[in-house]
């Protein structure tokens, strides 16, 4: 008898609240707190010591959520909330987004508070709280797990042909790796400052025995065949995610400025070529659902029902068995012995 695949945890760097605490204002000496307890132009400084944990949730619908097990921080089974999005402002005008997540116990009372800045937050600095949104909370957590490409990517077309991804057109075929050749459904854009979660990761040429840099957000997930099993997986068909084979050298964070997205989606979650490297489609889960406009929305639930049981989320493996200082240099080996 099969079973259906247990759905992925999604996993979120986040702070304590103790971390991020008001040093001026209405609320001095408070750690930061849910939306009806803040108070506009506090100013608040992260710990010296803060350090970011990873959360790990069981995303369905628009909520709440719960702590997944094997998670870093939080209690297994707990509901999170999706409290606010606050925008905090640097002396120098410079701006950055929280979100704040609320863990509730099984009273409903607050059992913890966490932060999960969009942005690098640095000690020592002051934040001071210029905004609270309560209202596109989920969008922008669901914008963060959109896996995208960006603007000058060559994609393998059915042809053969490598295509600029800015001059796909949907309907137009593209060769995947499962499925053979398949229409593309959609394509989104979006343009964001490349600073935080948004901040894409190029894998410089060669890295992956890639002929071309290949510039992604942080958690879009590669699909590479390893000849011997070098990560001790188990198997040796794997997906990683590029922030995991960031090694500030031939895999790296590109930071400032902004940054040009394009999502491709077809009517299954598939793995397809960008300058050789086989990677994922978006996927359309409960998470990322909230990032879609209201056409594709409906477009979705008439159409487009192969993204309830993606097989090809079996084959991730997490940041454990990546933690190495060459993981890049590592899969390139074992993908071509």
């Amino acid at each position: 008898m099969s079973t259906e695949p247990t759905p992925p945890a999604h996993p979120v760097p986040v702070y304590q609240a103790l971390d991020l605490f008001v040093v001026n204002g209405a609320n001095a000496g408070d750690p930061l707190s849910f939306a009806a307890e803040l108070d506009l132009d506090d100013v608040y400084e992260l710990r010296r010591q803060a350090r970011q944990y990873e959360l790990s949730l069981n995303v369905e619908g628009a909520g709440p959520f719960s702590i997944s097990e094997g998670s870093e921080i939080g209690q297994p089974g707990a509901q999170i909330h999706l409290d606010s999005c606050l925008t905090l402002m640097t002396g120098n005008g410079r701006t950055t987004e929280v979100l704040v997540l609320v863990e509730v116990d099984n009273s409903g009372d607050v059992a913890a508070i966490y932060a999960m800045p969009l942005a690098a937050m640095r000690p020592k600095t002051g934040y001071a709280l210029v905004g609270i949104d309560t209202k596109t909370v989920l969008e922008k957590f669901a914008q963060v797990a959109c896996v995208s490409f960006t603007r000058g990517t060559h994609i393998t077309m059915a042809s053969g042909e490598q295509r600029a991804i800015e001059t796909l057109q949907p309907g137009e075929m593209v060769l995947t790796r499962d499925d053979g050749v398949q229409p593309v459904r959609w394509i989104g854009q979006s343009t964001l400052r490349a600073v935080g979660d948004f901040a894409p990761v190029r894998i410089s040429a060669g890295a992956l025995n890639n002929e071309n840099d290949l510039l992604v957000s942080p958690d879009h997930r590669l699909f590479i065949y390893q000849r011997s099993d070098a990560l001790g997986a188990g198997r040796h068909e794997v997906l990683v995610r590029a922030r995991h084979l960031v090694n500030g050298d031939s895999v790296r964070r590109e930071t400032g400025g902004f940054v040009d997205y394009v999502q491709l989606l077809f009517d299954r979650h598939q793995i397809i070529y960008a300058e050789g490297i086989a990677a994922e489609t978006l996927l359309v889960d409960p998470r990322t659902r909230a990032a879609l406009p209201p056409e594709v929305e409906e477009a979705l639930t008439r159409q487009i029902a192969g993204h309830d049981a993606p097989s090809h989320l079996q084959y991730e493996v997490g940041r454990a068995l990546l933690n190495h200082p060459n993981a890049a240099d590592i899969l390139k080996r074992a993908s071509t012995r």
